[in-house]
């Protein structure tokens, strides 16, 4: 249609008027640096790598003809750190992607009647993915704004393209990112659906006509009966999926001798996403359960196996159900074949690597301390009206929450995202900043040293400087994506790797004990992952207007560290910055005392 054409046009042409991300001036990058962690290091320590960084940004030095190779690059490609960033943030990584590189988005509770009610739903959920992605293939989304800080700026929507069309190899070094833009027109679309660990091919389209939601419903019952066929049940083979990237790779090697499992490999991998029906639990459906089971499945015990972890896009569908039941369904249905089991060879080897990967799994779901929280005495409404940024004023009560358990800050993650440029992906905001470490001590410090005003001065500084930084970031001037191109570069150029990136405050200012991310939504949902360091805490948060949604994510094995801990000290960082706020606004409220008679001595307030 010619204003699809038109749209399409328009969706492409976005992303190209976006401007490049800039490359920051080396000088501002390394005098930031020396500001993020001149407060988180010793004064010794802190001396040393002052001088590294003034060698290493010196007229003549390394760091310019770092810098000098970069703004080359910068020229010569539409985003200079994009493939630097996917490479050392994912690709690089070598752990599981279970809890470790994956997250889940925990979408509202559905109460279903029975089995068929819970199908209905996911045939309902399959129809509105479908809608979504011709949205995408026909480029009619509308343009995405910022909003929050510098709203209303346009955003790239090149990421919109590789939602389903993206498939992550494992490999032994490294991992591969494919991305098939063209996919939909040169294979027939279809969906793998993963049930008691078996997986079946749902092809979408028959006869030049895509399913209804009623023909979906039914291929989706014929494959709980089909996947309920005892007989013809195959090894868990989606648990390999969830092992290390260098152990799933060699696994693969195996796997791919056989021709049969390249050919459900092949399916798997071109797939739009997977679909997870998993079977009940027999555990209470409460946020953190519902976290722990969209993370990992539960484990080879449960439904970890019942998921395919490389696919870039896998909805996951408990049958767990009280007592609402979906309306039926009354369109028309044709006579459809039945969805096709995928099948697997497997030999003596290949099960001892199934029974490996399934022993590691249960090891990490085992280790995972997962705490949902809803924080409901405030939300960002307050906040607001404190004249603060919700997302600034969070990232200080989580520093204050750090601080109440650990006594000191951290290096800290915050995603930044980097979409007002082309291809634009995220940087980080180090929440850590000494404004904040100057706030958390007035907070703490037991000899009742400061006054309300003097904390409410620093809450307010701390609240500016860490949105400062924010608007920094993701205008492309923070600091990690900088060092991350100066340092690749000196490989790609075969150099001696610069002292700044061996020195022991670089390496401690890249281990992120605190990871966080905001992901606010417009309904009940939230964000959850798991720590990115073994010592640490994953925390994201979702602020509603009148309550605040967390999940905070550590290990168990790591005696520093307790999410329940953590909780416990946000909550009562929270109550303590609003009591300290309220205290303030009552004192801003109240009138001026009369002026003492002439000649009489004034109270001195003690």
């Amino acid at each position: 249609r010619p204003d699809s054409t038109l749209k399409k046009e328009q969706f492409e042409s976005s992303s190209k008027v976006l401007p490049k991300v800039p490359v920051p001036p080396l000088k501002q990058t390394l005098d930031n640096y020396l500001k993020c962690v001149q407060h988180l290091v010793k004064e010794e320590q802190f001396k040393k790598t002052k001088a590294i960084v003034e060698k290493f940004g010196a007229p003549g030095s390394v760091g310019e003809i770092l810098q000098k190779k970069l703004l080359e690059r910068k020229d010569k490609k539409a985003n200079w750190v994009y493939d630097y960033w996917l490479e050392d943030m994912y690709l690089n990584n070598r752990l599981a992607l279970p809890v470790n590189s994956n997250p889940a988005m925990v979408f509202p509770k559905q109460a279903f009647r029975d089995h068929k009610d819970a199908l209905r739903f996911a045939a309902c959920l399959i129809c509105g993915v479908l809608e979504y992605k011709t949205l995408i293939d026909t480029r009619q989304l509308p343009l995405d704004v910022a909003r929050g800080q510098l709203a209303g700026t346009p955003l790239c929507m090149a990421q919109y393209y590789r939602l389903f069309t993206s498939y992550r190899y494992p490999g032994l070094k490294t991992d591969t990112l494919k991305v098939d833009l063209n996919a939909a027109s040169l294979v027939p679309e279809h969906m793998i659906v993963a049930c008691k660990n078996q997986f079946f091919l749902l092809d979408i389209v028959a006869n030049n006509k895509q399913l209804n939601e009623a023909e979906i419903f039914l291929q989706l019952e014929k494959i709980m009966k089909m996947s309920e066929n005892a007989e013809e049940r195959l090894p868990p083979f989606g648990i390999l999926t969830s092992d290390g990237r260098t152990e799933w790779a060699q696994a693969r090697e195996a796997l791919i001798k056989d021709q049969a499992n390249r050919d459900s490999l092949a399916l798997i991998e071109s797939c739009i996403c997977v679909v997870c029906l998993d079977e009940p639990c027999g555990i209470p459906p409460s946020d953190t359960n519902r976290a722990l089971m969209m993370l990992h499945g539960g484990g080879g015990e449960r439904n970890g196996a019942n998921r395919w972890y490389d696919k870039s896009m896998q909805e996951w569908m408990g049958c767990v159900g009280w007592c609402v039941s979906i309306p039926h369904l009354r369109e028309y249905t044709r006579a459809l074949p039945p969805p096709r089991r995928l099948l697997w060879k497997c030999n003596s080897h290949v099960q001892a690597l199934l029974e490996a990967s399934g022993d590691r799994l249960q090891r990490l779901v085992n280790n995972l301390d997962m705490d949902v929280f809803t924080f409901e005495t405030y939300g960002k409404e307050f906040i607001k009206k404190q004249k603060m940024s919700p997302d600034a004023f969070i990232q200080i009560s989580l520093q204050l929450a750090f601080y109440k358990c650990r006594g000191r800050l951290v290096s800290t993650y915050e995603s930044a995202s980097l979409r007002r440029f082309q291809e634009g992906r995220v940087d980080n905001i180090r929440s850590a900043t000494a404004e904040a470490l100057a706030f958390v001590r007035s907070m703490t410090d037991e000899r009742a040293t400061f006054t309300d005003s003097e904390k409410m001065k620093r809450l307010k500084d701390a609240v500016k400087a860490q949105t400062d930084y924010t608007i920094a970031a993701i205008t492309g001037m923070a600091i990690d994506n900088h060092l991350l191109g100066l340092l690749k570069v000196s490989k790609q150029l075969n150099m001696e790797k610069p002292e700044i990136f061996c020195d022991e405050t670089y390496l401690a200012s890249n281990h992120f004990t605190l990871s966080t991310s905001q992901v606010p939504t417009t309904v009940e949902m939230f964000c959850c992952y798991g720590p990115v360091v073994p010592n640490g805490y994953g925390t994201c948060y979702n602020p509603q207007p009148h309550h605040i949604v967390f999940s905070v994510a550590s290990f168990w094995e790591n005696t520093e560290t307790s999410s329940a801990v953590f909780v416990k000290a946000l909550n009562e960082g929270l109550l303590e910055i609003r009591d300290l706020c309220n205290r303030s606004a009552t004192a801003d409220t109240k009138p001026p005392e009369s002026s003492p008679v002439a000649g009489q001595p004034r109270k001195s307030g003690k």
